[in-house]
Parts: C-alpha cells; sequence; structure tokens
C-alpha cells in the first residue's frame, strides 16, 4: 500500500484539491417558516432560505479544501479551507490571540458596596458556587481576589507577626501519609499556576521544595537567578520512572517571557546529564562524582565515551534505547472542573528512558518469548523512513528537507509567502511543518543526520535549546498560552542515518479544543502554513534580541 505522506522523490510536497460539484435530493416532507427576528427598520427576518421548495439543490463550485498528508503518516491528515485561509492571508492579525484582560471581583464588589468591607468581601468569596470560584480562581488578575480564595482551597500558617502565609497545615490520612489540608484541590490547582497569586502565597502553597510531595530531589544547577531543581518520580505512569527539572523556588517562572536563554539551558541540561549518565552505567563506564552537576564539556566527553562503547561493541545489547521527553507549558481549568492543560505550576520539563523490549505474558498467563517492543513515539518515524525508503529507495528527511526549502505557496498564489523556514542557523531548523496538527504547530530539526540527543554534539543541543525557546517565545507573542512540545527521537541502536531528531511544538488554541475530527487525525487548519510562518517571522526579530548571548 502506498505510503500516505505529502513527502514525495525528489523532494517536493503533493497534496489533494477538493474542488467539489454535487447534488443533494431534498427529502424534507414539510415546512416550517417562521420569524427569527427583525432588523433595525423593523421589518422580519425569516428562515424561508432554510426551507427550499426545489426537488434537488446543486452545488456547484464549492470553496476548495486542500488536504495534506502530513509528513509522518501517522499523524494524520490537515485540511484547509480556502476561504478561511485566503481571509487570513489578507489579514495575517487573525492569527493572534488577545491578551488576558484585567478581572477582579474585588474591585467590582467594591464599588457595588461603595465601601470596602473586608468581612463582607470574604462572606461574598465563600459564598460563591464552586464552578465561579474555580472560574475566578483562573481568569482574575487581582492578587486579592486570589488570595481570598487560597484562605478557602486549603489551611494556611500564618507569620505570627505579618500575617502573611507561611506554610501548610498538614495531617496523616488513614496510611500515616503526611498530607497537606486541601479543602479543594481543583480550586488550589488553578490558584497555584496563576502568576497573579501573591508570591508569599505561591511560596507556601506549592513552590517551595517538598511541599508537593515526597519526590526526591536528585540534580540541581544554575544559581539563585536560574535555579532549577531535577525531580526523581519514583512511582510513575512511565515504567522505570522518570525525572522533571523544574524551575526552583528562587527562579519563579510561569511564563515564556520570563524565561531567559540560560533557564532553558538549565532545564535542558538536567535532561541532557540524566540521559548521558544513566547510559553509562548500562555500558559500565566509570561515572562523574555524585553530589555534583556535571559540567558542559564533561559532559560532552561522556557522551562521546558512550559513542564509541557503542561502536565498539555494537550488539551489546542496552536495558535502554530511546529518550522521552516532554514540555507542558501553561495550565488551565473550565469552571466544570475539566482540566484543560498540564498538570503542574511554574515552568518544568519531563524526561525518562525507555526500554528496548518489555517482558510480556498473553491472556493466559504464559510468558511471550522474547517479549515486546516497547513503545516509543520515535518508533513510528523510524517504521515511516524504512517504508519511504522501501517504496521509493530515497531517504525520507533528505526528500523532507528538500521539499521544505523549495516549498511553493499551498493555494499556487506566486504572489504570497511561500517559505516555511522560520529560523536557520548551520546546526538547526525552526520551521512551520505543510501540514499542521495543531493550528499554530512548529517544528525543529537538526539539519544534519543527528537522530538522538546521543548523536547530538555540545553545539547542536546549545542550537536545539535555542530553537525551543525561540519557538516558544514567537508563540506566546502571539498569544498561545497552553503549548505541548514532544520530541521523536531515533533508538540508540537504530544505524540508520537518516532518521532525524524531530520536535513539535503544539498550541491549544481556544476555539480548537480537538474533537470528532481530531480523534480521526483529521486537523482543520484556518490558514496556509506559508503564511504562518511570515507572521512567526515577523515577530523574529525582537525576540532575537531579547534571547542574543
Amino acid at each position: 500500500m502506498p505510503l500516505r505522506t505529502c513527502v514525495a522523490p525528489p523532494g517536493r510536497f503533493v497534496f489533494g484539491v477538493h474542488a467539489s460539484c454535487y447534488e443533494v435530493l431534498n427529502l424534507r416532507g414539510k415546512e416550517s417558516i417562521g420569524p427569527l427576528g427583525c432588523l433595525d427598520d423593523g421589518s422580519f427576518v425569516e428562515n424561508e432560505r432554510n426551507f427550499p421548495s426545489s426537488a434537488a439543490l446543486a452545488v456547484d463550485n464549492a470553496d476548495l479544501v486542500f488536504e495534506i498528508p502530513n509528513p509522518l503518516p501517522f499523524r494524520g491528515t490537515t485540511y484547509i479551507l480556502k476561504t478561511w485561509a485566503d481571509a487570513a492571508a489578507t489579514d495575517p492579525g487573525r492569527m493572534t490571540l488577545p491578551k488576558q484582560s484585567p478581572t477582579s471581583l474585588t474591585q467590582s464588589a467594591q464599588k457595588l458596596l461603595g465601601r470596602d468591607d473586608d468581612q463582607q468581601l470574604n462572606a461574598l468569596f465563600a459564598g460563591l458556587p464552586p464552578p465561579l470560584q474555580l472560574a475566578l480562581a483562573t481568569t482574575s488578575t487581582d492578587p486579592a481576589d486570589l488570595a481570598r480564595l487560597a484562605e478557602l482551597s486549603c489551611e494556611l500558617l500564618h507569620g505570627t507577626r505579618t500575617g502573611l502565609p507561611a506554610g501548610l497545615k498538614f495531617s496523616r490520612d488513614a496510611t500515616g501519609q503526611v498530607r497537606p489540608k486541601i479543602h479543594n484541590h481543583a480550586l488550589f490547582e488553578a490558584l497555584a499556576n496563576n502568576p497573579h497569586l501573591p508570591g508569599d502565597y505561591k511560596l507556601a502553597m506549592v513552590l517551595r521544595a517538598g511541599v508537593q510531595g515526597n519526590s526526591e530531589i536528585v540534580g540541581e544547577t544554575g544559581n539563585g537567578r536560574n535555579h532549577v531543581f531535577e525531580y526523581l518520580r519514583r512511582n510513575s505512569y512511565i515504567p522505570g520512572g522518570h525525572y522533571a527539572s523544574n524551575m526552583a523556588e528562587d527562579a519563579v517562572r510561569y511564563r515564556i517571557d520570563d524565561l531567559s536563554p540560560a533557564d532553558l539551558r538549565g532545564l535542558r541540561h538536567l535532561y541532557y546529564q540524566r540521559t548521558f549518565v544513566r547510559l553509562a552505567a548500562d555500558l559500565g563506564l566509570p561515572l562523574p562524582c555524585s553530589h555534583k552537576t556535571v559540567d558542559v564539556e564533561v559532559l560532552e566527553e561522556l557522551r562521546q565515551h558512550i559513542r564509541s562503547a557503542l561502536a565498539a561493541a555494537p550488539r551489546a545489547k542496552l536495558p535502554h534505547t530511546a529518550t522521552l521527553w516532554g514540555w507542558n507549558l501553561g495550565f488551565d481549568y473550565a469552571p466544570t472542573g475539566y482540566r484543560l492543560h498540564a498538570s503542574h505550576q511554574q515552568i518544568h520539563t519531563q524526561y525518562a528512558l525507555l526500554p528496548g523490549i518489555v517482558p510480556a505474558r498473553d491472556s493466559l498467563g504464559n510468558e511471550v518469548p522474547d517479549g515486546l517492543p516497547a513503545y516509543g513515539c520515535g518508533d513510528l518515524v523510524a517504521d515511516t523512513v524504512a517504508s519511504y525508503r522501501q517504496q521509493t529507495g530515497r531517504g525520507f528527511f533528505t526528500d523532507y528537507i528538500a521539499a521544505i526549502r523549495t516549498n511553493q505557496r499551498t493555494d499556487g498564489n506566486p504572489e504570497g509567502p511561500r517559505s516555511l523556514v522560520i529560523h536557520e542557523d548551520d546546526l538547526v531548523m525552526l520551521f512551520v511543518p505543510k501540514a499542521q496538527t495543531s493550528q499554530w504547530e512548529l517544528q525543529i530539526m537538526p539539519t544534519a543526520p543527528v537522530g538522538n540527543i546521543l548523536e547530538a554534539d555540545t553545539a547542536t543541543r546549545a542550537a536545539l535549546d535555542r530553537a525551543l525557546l525561540m519557538a516558544q517565545k514567537i508563540l506566546e507573542a502571539l498569544g498561545a498560552r497552553l503549548v505541548t512540545s514532544i520530541e521523536f527521537p531515533k533508538r540508540f541502536d537504530n544505524k540508520d542515518t537518516d532518521q532525524r531528531l524531530l520536535y513539535a511544538l503544539l498550541p491549544k488554541l481556544p476555539e480548537s479544543p480537538g474533537a470528532m475530527s481530531e480523534a480521526q487525525l483529521r486537523f482543520i487548519n484556518g490558514h496556509f502554513p506559508e503564511d504562518f510562518a511570515a507572521v512567526c517571522r515577523a515577530r523574529l526579530t525582537e525576540i532575537e534580541k531579547k534571547i542574543a548571548p
């Protein structure tokens, strides 16, 4: 079966164009015509256009729809309605989100009361229905609102002199575990993730190391200006546990605009460090000293030793053969209690190592010989690379990069922007994929044949870090507040030199929450990818000044 991808030899994009003409038999038996309302002059507006009298309806020359298979077949197909995309091309300002508007129930209530009655205001907040409390916790920009709600969500200790929050009250549960006294977990989490919550409350409720649980801190980098902790999550939904690099309580970062290049380097350094140290341990190589952050130069030496050891023993069976890395940026709750994004306040990334094979058994309890291949999302890319080579005799990423560099506009308009590339240097490319699975999806990949972070030298890792920060800052400048980022890596024991390390940044937009279409991997877009790339490039100049070394 032909591979379903928009990438084709010798390095071009191919996609479908629907120019629909069809006829619809009218099977309605009766009319329900009536008034819908009226115009300013008082004349009625009726619904007669919804009840045609003809036996059949001819739909001639319907709006064009572009069907673009994703370069990676497992990620589905993107559909672009030309009329929507034309409007975005004419008005690029449509590809932005408005800033959060100031919201304060305290100030509104004071105006209605005509006075500042603290006791009455506290009673008002306590009497709000829980959905309204949750809505206010996520949307209020007034620290006074959030402080009142914080006092309702949990039991706080207050300083005897200052009266400010100094910590949480705890109790033991039925198993003897020490737990904070939280009365409303959803409200507590929403408040902890609101950047407008006063700093003393943030520190007492969620930022101070250890307040969230017993996860051990096993790594650290930076100082008070860009201090990052590494937490071990022992009993994780990721088998074998995983790690989180998290900005520390003395380096509070809730927004990308506050994140510096040094911050991101710290977050990523802990990922590189943990990966290389664990791989070195798997191979029996000498390990760095404990209780000390590994310097960049020493880390590079360790990476090279690992590569040399694998080259010397190509059949060595590594317990771990792939990385898992991801970043949930931003947090939100709907008033109904549906969590809309992420699970943790502050800026943090998560990572782990994945095995190659997992022990398995069948439904009768019998052991499956040789186990099963453990899942890693990069394996789906590897499958695409192998299938593409089998069908075309060519390298998938060789053709994909060529297609990106020679791209022409999706609508064929020779006057509009055509480039998908936002930023490119000697090492990495930041670009808009031809078929976006999120309306504002961005991707990053090395321009050289680098398939995972083990194949990435110091300079390449630094370039990837910078491109990640650049991409996040572009998206925030456009108004994105919820962004999921994932890594598609090649397995360490995969010798294919064509597969590239790939990062995808997937913003959530207010009117694109994901529903029936997305569940089928059909992604609906309201703009052409070339126009979104142009909008991103327009934001890049100012951003580059802010993150210059």
